[in-house]
């Protein structure tokens, strides 16, 4: 990393860093604002619930998620928090939570659509509008399939480059930053899993919620 890094600043210049500076502060500007913003109103209005007393009862799930960034390994203490500190339905929870940890990558999509268009510009490719759009929704797409480990993206984002016409070897631009980004984003993906199942909890009547858990604990007794 550090001689990609090294060689990169002896060609392009040591203003090249600023670049990157700038780079990472609007990725982490779009998750604060996709968490304290976006994830925020859904909870207000039908998750009916304070959103911010929400994040207050995760913060045990996105300091381990921050720490280890990695979906996967977070997933034991999201389902603790869901249980015992949110009091969400386990069945419901389990559920949620467990395909949300592979299916559900807010904030991976987001930084693949932010280094794509921060690569572009690094290597003077001008995107049009379709080409923009199209990274998009394929950041979006591959958010579905991103794995949930460190450096989970990296592959994807190379998929990205290549199918708009910017070099691949572009990623080494941003491997010093990487790691950090990896775990701040890894902190939206796991809240985004905790915040849909909220919604979903939040969206079922009284009825439904009390047959949730009968049936959970059918499965409890049987097993």
């Amino acid at each position: 990393i550090f001689s990609l890094i090294f060689n990169t600043v002896y060609a392009l210049g040591a203003g090249f860093l600023e670049n990157v500076l700038y780079f990472a502060l609007v990725v982490v500007g779009c998750i604060v604002f996709h968490q304290m913003v976006v994830y925020a109103l859904f909870l207000k209005l039908f998750g009916k619930v304070n959103p911010y007393q929400f994040f207050s009862k995760c913060r045990e799930v996105y300091l381990y998620a921050f720490s280890t960034a990695s979906s996967n390994a977070t997933l034991p203490v999201a389902l603790e928090t869901a249980d015992k500190v949110l009091h969400l339905p386990p069945k419901i929870a389990r559920f949620v939570l467990t395909i949300g940890a592979s299916a559900n990558q807010n904030g991976s999509a987001l930084f693949e659509g932010i280094t794509v268009l921060f690569l572009a510009q690094v290597f003077g490719i001008d995107l049009t509008l379709q080409n923009q759009i199209f990274v998009v929704l394929m950041a979006i797409l591959a958010g579905v399939g991103t794995a949930g480990v460190p450096g989970g993206t990296l592959p994807i984002i190379a998929i990205l480059l290549t199918s708009v016409g910017v070099p691949a070897e572009g990623i080494g631009l941003i491997l010093g930053v990487d790691r950090f980004l990896d775990m701040c984003r890894t902190v939206l993906n796991v809240s985004g899993d905790l915040v849909i199942t909220q919604l979903v909890s939040a969206s079922l009547s009284e009825e439904d919620l009390n047959n949730v858990e009968a049936a959970g604990e059918i499965e409890a007794a049987e097993a």
